[in-house]
């Protein structure tokens, strides 16, 4: 969002909670739901980040609550915060997630698989049910789950992170069978996203990453918020359990 928070439209009625939002995707879907009225919540680690975020999409809108997403003290925190602040859920995006090991899975340390699996799912069942619980059983709403293509599809050295991305689209799949027809729920799987998180998949080398998507260039974190805010709209009020891919066509070549 630009500097001109005086230009920001008309508040929509609607609160969103997006985890993992001080940058990258996540802050990329905050900042599309700002702009078109929606109050936020963000979560992520670094205070210091989180409330520069906050700054940015504009304080007026917008709270940060810093903590781990696989801390269960500061998820109800989060969701605490959120319905004293604002009075209700409507949206919930879980975008949190780690990925501190690149190698093969046959030598990966059992201990920080579960870590990945820890943050990258069991969170978002976290956050799920306390907003459920807090907010969403009474006034619906919808929920958007960030997978990855690494989720649908062997992820060579990244295997632990594509195993926890294959979750969270069950995941989806899972509570968007439960929450039915109260709630909605669905999943995003993006191909690279040029972020600092994913750096290490296209650093120094962008051209030739780049060259395996048809659309001629990485995803930004645009791309995803748009994307998310569509799901998380009355436009799509017919829509859950599925996983939207946005790879920039990188899948056109499976066949190849």
């Amino acid at each position: 969002m630009t500097e001109q928070h005086s230009a920001l439209p008309a508040l929509s009625g609607k609160v969103a909670l997006v985890t993992g939002a001080s940058r990258g995707i996540g802050y990329g879907i905050a900042e599309a739901l700002v702009a078109r009225g929606d109050r936020v919540v963000i979560t992520g680690r670094n205070e210091d980040a989180l409330k520069e975020a906050v700054e940015r999409l504009g304080a007026e809108r917008v709270i940060g609550v810093a903590g781990k997403a696989h801390d269960e003290a500061h998820q109800a925190v989060a969701v605490e915060r959120a319905m004293e602040t604002f009075g209700r859920i409507d949206y919930l995006v879980n975008n949190a997630g780690t990925n501190p090991v690149f190698g093969p899975i046959a030598d990966l340390d059992l201990g920080v698989a579960r870590k990945v699996f820890e943050t990258n799912v069991i969170s978002a069942l976290g956050f799920a049910q306390r907003t459920w619980h807090a907010s969403q059983k009474e006034n619906g709403g919808a929920i958007v789950n960030i997978a990855s293509m690494a989720g649908i599809g062997a992820s060579p050295f990244i295997g632990a992170y594509g195993m926890s991305k294959a979750a969270m689209v069950n995941l989806s799949l899972q509570l968007a069978h439960e929450f039915a027809p109260v709630v909605r729920v669905n999943s995003i799987a993006p191909a690279v996203i040029k972020t600092k998180f994913a750096a290490a998949l296209y650093e120094n080398r962008e051209e030739e990453v780049v060259a395996s998507y048809p659309m001629g260039r990485l995803g930004v974190p645009e791309d995803i918020g748009g994307a998310a805010a569509f799901l998380l709209s009355d436009a799509s009020g017919w829509i859950t359990g599925q996983t939207l891919v946005i790879d920039g066509g990188l899948l056109l070549n499976a066949g190849v």
